[in-house]
């Protein structure tokens, strides 16, 4: 991130947030979402589910966090304003997914998270 004196862009946010999930480490990725955050699950199709604020997320995110074998690797990464989209593959014991991310970042953290992936 930058130095202390200056906020983090959006990417650099984004960028510590796919830290904390590469090191599965739950409290700290809930210490980059806003309170109000949302989040919208790619599942179940086709809409997926959303959830609201830290709880509600804490408990949709739990079971990735407590799979030791599963794993995100973002591929690219592109930021417009407060915007990053996010292509990524997630990997577990036996298959993967590709998907994309479209994350809003407030104040430092990430506020939106919009999840969508291949068919």
């Amino acid at each position: 991130m930058t130095n202390s004196t200056q906020e983090a862009t959006p990417t650099e946010v984004v960028a510590a947030f796919g830290q904390t999930w590469a090191n599965h480490d739950l409290d700290g990725t809930m210490a980059l979402i806003t309170e109000d955050c949302v989040f919208d699950n790619t599942d179940p199709a086709p809409d997926g589910t959303r959830y609201v604020g830290r709880d509600a997320i804490r408990s949709a995110w739990a079971p990735i966090f407590n799979d030791p074998t599963s794993r995100f690797e973002a591929e690219e990464t592109i930021e417009v304003d407060d915007r990053v989209i996010q292509l990524w593959r997630y990997s577990w014991s036996d298959g993967h997914i590709r998907g994309v991310d479209v994350m809003r970042v407030r104040d430092g953290k990430v506020s939106e998270k919009l999840s969508y992936v291949k068919g």
